[in-house]
This record gives structure tokens, sequence and C-alpha cells, in this order.
């Protein structure tokens, strides 16, 4: 299932970003860093290869939310 996803980007009337994009990039790389740790740890209920798959997932929407932020900052369409 390969399906896109629009981010808004949350702006003022000024055109400053309201969340850091490094914060939600952050968040969504160390989610998936910690389900990798509970596959590792021998958790129960997580299948290695579903928790593999989202984490790749959450790595690529964390890349596209740091290059829409960058295009917005640098005045450009992403």
């Amino acid at each position: 299932m390969n399906r896109e996803v629009t981010l808004p980007l949350i702006v003022d009337d000024r055109g400053t970003l309201q969340v850091s994009a490094a914060d939600v990039s952050k968040l969504l790389r160390s989610l998936g860093g910690r389900w990798l740790h509970l596959v590792e740890a021998g958790a129960e209920g997580l299948d290695e290869d579903t928790v593999a798959a989202l984490t790749i997932e959450l790595a690529k929407l964390a890349d596209r939310i740091d290059v829409a932020c960058i295009a917005h900052s640098s005045g450009t369409a992403p």
C-alpha cells in the first residue's frame, strides 16, 4: 500500500512556521527507533518486518517534512 500524505505547514500571517520541523522530524525518527529497540529486546507482540517497514515510512515522512520546511524557509515550492 503506497499512499501519499499531504502535510500542511502551519504558518502565521507573517509566514513563520508554528511547529518546529526539527522537533516533529526528531519525534518521528525516535518513535521508529524505539520500536526497533523493543523488537531487538524481544518485546512480545511486535512483528519485526512490520516494525521495520513502519520505521522506514516514518523516516520518509520525516524527510518530507524537512524538505517541505526547507523549501518554505527558502521561499521555493517543494
